[in-house]
């Protein structure tokens, strides 16, 4: 019998090679980078507690690694199973797509022959093939489907931006009453597709499609998803806040603005920002401002800016500052040298950055309170050292010339400027609640500056900073009526804990009173809820007064009543919510059709020989994904990385970390394709786009390999498999049962197509986030005409697609425009793309996302290491749902709680 074993460096080599292709030595690949020498993978040496396929077990317990092992195969075995997608949805969703495919095919063949004359066009040529987990053999219970619209003979191709074809369908499948959407800001068009909209959703995508029809093109405001320096203090990320865009409030905000153009050509711009709007909203404001007139602002990563550019950025700037409601912060700015250019015409012209700009309005704001300030810092050294950084800070201001112009200058205001941020008498003469801050947030950072400014040797200090502090926190109050009420209020000897209670109690009023003109009570329980809004809005929060039993009677049909802050107006908008994102359950089967996939179903075949490679493959990867998804950490638009970065992290460990391996490199074994298939299918096989392709694809060769034991010889158990891999991902020390280290997520980047799965984040390039600004072109909105579509019907599936009526349609030109967006790269977490490889799979993953994904493995290994422990179990288990802190209910809970006390015990009759 023919067998194959592992060689050296955890690589696939063929016993006798004239059984099957022989190993290729891999050939230089488009993009490839340098490979870290051999010593950063060691080679596998037996230790004295080796079982099959593992290494030295470094002062750990093989009982213990046992125990644990075996309580991660009795999870996998009562956890895949379930949630495994199962052979009748698979069905459903397989039915849905032919229904699909046959609607796309009768509408793409109608406009082929109808609307651009090919006769010849052969409706059979286009095909909705179905890649991604659900080809792949990685699905998941309610795994949305992926589908790729091939059509090869259409010319122009679908997924080229003068093609009519990606809006063509959309309006089809709107007529045929399913949820459709095209989106053309992804990283490629796609149209988001679920089987039984509600009516408000249908409704609401036809309202977006016909205002395309007319002309509209909606571009979402563009907001920058903060990145956070490890080195920000608290203190900075509160004052940040303020400038975070809120598109709420840009909704509401009128940015005064005019242009005109005189005889010199010149364009001059107003800016003008309101009363009440945030200096964070009023540059939200110039950026759009900037984006609308076909400008873009200069960073260190972008392309220099044509003299055009340059201009419209320059009368941006000007504008910004112009329009400052501040008439004292405009003025004071303009006479810096730093900015006097821009307004003297005399003076020689440097280029602004409107980033650069706006990191002075902030830090000037803050230096021109400095001798206003109600109080000084705490102690005459910490007095000194403000005093510095606001000096540094003035000089800073009269640089000019070429300095200006550079990025290093916009570098030195903004550290100057965070160094400001950090004084806390300066946070006190700003502070002001954010919009849709909870008043407990609010509370905190006042209270952090009250402990900033109290003096250390005179504990006393706080008789006079209280009140102060306390009169700033009141003006600060967001909300007028209740900033109104609480300023009418006595708080002589008040604590601010305890006005800041009176403040939430008087929001908690306001809240009961949005509920009740909601209707959001049953009408048997709205005298209670009057009754107890009279209560805490004429209570005396001052002085400790016994409540009365009809309080404690009241307070307790309250605590029975929904929450009225689930429907706040106060509650914060969802930055990532969007009015047409498709809900997740109650809509039927939900899809993707790509216009732009060829590669992705190379990455599908690629994929799914590896889920052939061993049985354990399957199990392992659908318990990870369940695992992820079930901790939260698997919403790639939150910040966090997508089910697919799972997949590759499971297959680099079972390819390149486990000895002997599980699975082997399938793209440097055997990869190029047999010589006797016709010269356009090796093509086909070779590249796609411009990339390598090349794998071992004999699916049923590797299938036949791995039934027979013949593809590996790592005879693990998928405990011991889960154990390591949630180790090597843990930690980047030595692992206990593999002669390794973990990975290293700073530094290191992983490959799956290279020898031994890891490239350095420095030799790839991948070193800091790089914004891109990304211009492409896209179809135009249509003019109309009469034309013979597929009827509608409002149940597609039982009736057959095609019978033609004359309603009155789109008439599609090829017809195009221009878009603009701006992509955001991100290495915090680097995992190479198969192909792609200058597509990095976890770009999506912030600051916040990478410290939750390690977070999530720490824990997870922390809870494997105690099993069979005594303290097993105090972190709770590895497959609990992760808790949210923003629990709505609990919260109201607990301000009842202090508001009234702890809720009364009810023994029988007796209330104890």
């Amino acid at each position: 019998m023919h067998q194959y074993q592992p060689g050296p460096s955890n690589q696939f080599q063929p016993r006798h090679p004239n059984q099957f292709q022989q190993q290729q030595q891999q050939p230089q690949q488009p993009n490839s980078f340098p490979r870290p020498p051999a010593q950063n993978r060691q080679l596998y040496q037996p230790g004295p507690y080796q079982g099959q396929g593992r290494g030295r077990l470094f002062h750990h317990n093989p009982d213990e690694i046992a125990i644990q092992s075996a309580h991660l195969e009795n999870l996998v075995q009562d956890r895949v199973p379930i949630v495994g997608i199962d052979e009748v949805e698979a069905a459903e969703k397989e039915e849905f797509r032919a229904v699909v495919e046959k609607a796309c095919r009768a509408a793409i063949a109608q406009y082929e022959i109808q609307e651009l004359g090919n006769e010849n066009f052969e409706a059979s040529t286009v095909e909705l093939q179905c890649f991604g987990s659900l080809k792949s053999g990685f699905a998941t219970k309610a795994s949305d489907m992926d589908l790729a619209l091939l059509t090869p003979r259409s010319c122009p191709s679908p997924d080229s931006p003068e093609s009519a074809i990606p809006r063509l369908l959309e309006r089809t499948l709107l007529d045929l009453g399913y949820g459709a959407r095209l989106l053309t800001r992804t990283r490629v068009p796609i149209i988001k597709l679920c089987q039984k909209p509600t009516e408000k959703l249908l409704s609401d995508l036809l309202e977006e499609r016909a205002k395309w029809e007319n002309g509209f093109v909606d571009e979402p405001d563009d907001y920058d998803e903060e990145i956070h320096d490890p080195e920000t203090t608290e203190e900075t990320k509160e004052l940040k806040s303020h400038t975070v865009e809120s598109q709420a409030s840009l909704a509401k905000a009128e940015v005064h603005q005019k242009i005109r153009r005189e005889s010199s050509g010149e364009k001059h711009i107003t800016l003008k920002q309101k009363d009440q709007q945030s200096l964070g909203d009023y540059y939200n404001s110039a950026k759009r401002l900037l984006k609308r007139l076909g400008g873009r602002d200069l960073t260190s990563t972008s392309p220099d800016l044509n003299e055009e550019e340059g201009r419209i950025l320059n009368s941006v700037c000007k504008a910004l500052i112009s329009g400052l409601s501040s008439e004292a912060l405009s003025t004071r700015l303009r006479n810096y040298r730093s900015i006097a250019p821009l307004f003297d015409p005399s003076l020689p012209l440097v280029q602004r950055t409107l980033q650069g700009i706006w990191h002075q309005v902030e830090g000037e704001r803050l230096a021109m309170a400095w001798e206003s300030r109600p109080l000084t810092e705490s102690d005459d050294k910490q007095e000194f050292e403000c005093l510095t950084i606001v000096e540094a800070w003035r000089t800073l201001q009269e640089k000019h010339g070429a300095l200006t112009e550079s990025s290093l200058y916009n570098r030195q205001l903004y550290t100057s400027s965070e160094k400001l941020k950090r004084i806390s008498s300066l946070q006190l003469v700003f502070l002001e609640q954010i919009q849709h801050e909870d008043p407990l947030f609010y509370h905190g950072r006042a209270l952090k500056i009250i402990n900033n400014l109290k003096t250390r040797d005179q504990p006393s200090s706080g008789d006079y900073v209280t009140p102060i502090i306390i009169a700033h926190y009141i003006a600060g109050i967001g909300n007028p009526h209740i900033r109104e009420a609480l300023q009418t209020s006595s708080h002589e000897g008040a604590t601010l804990q305890q006005v800041a209670l009176h403040h939430r109690a008087l929001q908690l009023a306001m809240d009961y009173e949005h509920a009740l003109k909601s209707s959001y009570f049953q009408d048997c329980d709205r005298d209670a809820v009057d009754e107890y809004i009279n209560l805490i809005k004429n209570r005396d929060f001052y002085r400790k007064n016994p409540p009365s039993e009809r309080e404690i009677s009241l307070v307790t049909k309250i605590r029975t009543l929904p929450d009225p802050t689930q429907i706040s107006p106060n509650k914060p908008r969802d930055r990532y919510k969007d009015r047409l994102e498709f809900p997740k359950t109650d809509i039927g089967i939900q899809c993707d059709i790509n216009f732009s996939a060829h590669l992705a179903i190379h990455n599908t075949q690629l994929l799914r020989c590896y889920s052939q490679a061993d049985p354990r493959v399957k199990a392992m990867i659908l318990f990870i994904k369940h695992w992820a998804k079930i901790r939260g950490i698997n919403t790639p638009y939150r910040g966090t990385l997508s089910s697919y970065g799972y997949v590759l992290m499971a297959l680099h460990y079972l390819v390149n970390v486990t000895q002997p391996f599980v699975c082997p490199n399938l793209q440097l074994v055997g990869h190029n394709p047999p010589a006797y298939l016709p010269p356009e299918e090796i093509e086909a096989r070779t590249v796609c786009q411009g990339r390598d392709v090349r794998f071992w694809r004999n699916e049923a060769e590797i299938k036949s390999l791995s039934e027979r034991k013949m593809l590996n010889h790592n005879h693990d158990s998928i405990g011991v498999l889960l154990r390591g891999f949630f180790e090597y991902f843990a930690q980047n020390s030595q692992m206990s049962t593999v002669n390794n280290r973990g990975f290293d997520w700073g530094r290191e980047v992983l490959s799956l197509r290279t020898q031994g799965g890891i490239l350095s984040k420095q030799d790839k390039g991948w070193t800091g986030a790089k914004t891109v600004i990304e211009t492409s072109t896209i179809a135009a909105p249509p003019t109309t005409s009469s034309a013979t579509l597929p009827e509608a019907t409002s149940n597609p599936e039982a009736s057959p697609v095609g019978q033609a009526q004359e309603v009155k349609t789109p008439k599609l030109h090829p017809k195009t425009m221009q878009e603009t967006k701006e992509i955001r790269h991100r290495y915090l977490f680097a995992i190479e793309d198969p192909f792609e490889l200058d597509h990095n799979v976890a770009r999506t993953v912030t600051h916040d996302g990478i410290v939750s994904i390690r977070d999530e493995f720490r824990r997870a290994w922390r809870l494997i290491r105690s099993i069979g422990k005594p303290y097993e179990g105090q972190e709770g288990r590895l497959l609990d749902p992760v808790t949210r802190v923003d629990d709505h209910k609990s919260g109201l809970q607990d301000l009842l709680n202090k508001l009234h006390g702890p809720a009364a015990k009810v023994e029988g009759n007796q209330r104890v």
